[in-house]
């Protein structure tokens, strides 16, 4: 009898992952909790550069999403909420669109009202450095550039993401 929960258990906690993420890759996480971001430089839907570096000194929440990723579509209004809260207290948020163009993203972001800056990662080159395995996938990093917290999958709802703000907000 014991044997029984000890092989459904892993199988359960492998269905929960897939289920929870948008599958992109087969390689486990490169970016780890402990370790400096890997730095970048991207294009916002504006074509301005944005540069993880450039933002030394303030805790910053990166997300990696798709417009066509059901559960990162789930968890954008909590990632607004975040960034409309806790940005007067130096959080950025940034939202790292994988491998699509700007009008779509542009569209999209109208479309559910979001404002957090959002960077195009068109190559998949920054999330092939974080080596994203699945969709949606965020980072917590401190002032330092040191990565805290990771998720892989959609947050529930906003206190969950807030658990994790308080690694990187004194």
């Amino acid at each position: 009898m014991t044997k029984m929960p000890r092989v459904i258990l892993p199988v359960i906690l492998t269905l929960v992952l897939l289920v929870t993420s948008c599958s992109t890759g087969s390689e486990s996480l490169g970016a780890r909790v402990g370790e400096p971001a890997p730095d970048f430089q991207l294009q916002n839907v504006d074509g301005q550069t944005v540069s993880l570096s450039n933002l030394r000194q303030k805790p910053v929440l990166i997300n990696f999403w798709a417009t066509w990723c059901s559960p990162c579509r789930s968890e954008m209004p909590y990632i607004q909420e975040i960034y409309e809260e806790w940005s007067d207290q130096g959080l950025v948020v940034l939202g790292i669109n994988k491998g699509e163009n700007s009008s779509t993203v542009a569209a999209f972001m109208q479309s559910h009202n979001l404002s957090f800056t959002v960077l195009l990662d068109t190559k998949q080159d920054v999330a092939q450095r974080y080596n994203i395995t699945g969709i949606p996938t965020t980072f917590f990093i401190d002032k330092d550039g040191i990565i805290q917290a990771t998720k892989i999958g959609a947050f529930r709802d906003k206190a969950e993401i807030e658990t994790s703000l308080s690694k990187i907000i004194p």
